[in-house]
């Protein structure tokens, strides 16, 4: 059992935030960053069904892409 899932975090170009598990299959967005962490606790809940097998840390890491000219 993981004790910890980790989602990267990324800005939606139409708007909104996207998150995605690493090394399973969860994805999830939400409008808002307060929207997002509910639909990523959501979306764990409902991947890991059995409570005892169920992350306990959900762990958000944000990716956020900057461009500058050179």
């Amino acid at each position: 059992m993981n004790t910890e899932i980790t989602f990267i975090v990324e800005s939606d170009p139409d708007g909104g935030l996207t998150a995605h598990a690493v090394g399973h299959s969860i994805f999830t967005q939400g409008d808002t960053a307060e929207q997002l962490r509910e639909n990523v606790r959501d979306a764990v809940r409902c991947h890991f069904p059995d409570d005892s097998r169920r992350p306990k840390i959900i762990r958000l890491h944000h990716v956020r892409d900057e461009l500058i000219a050179a």
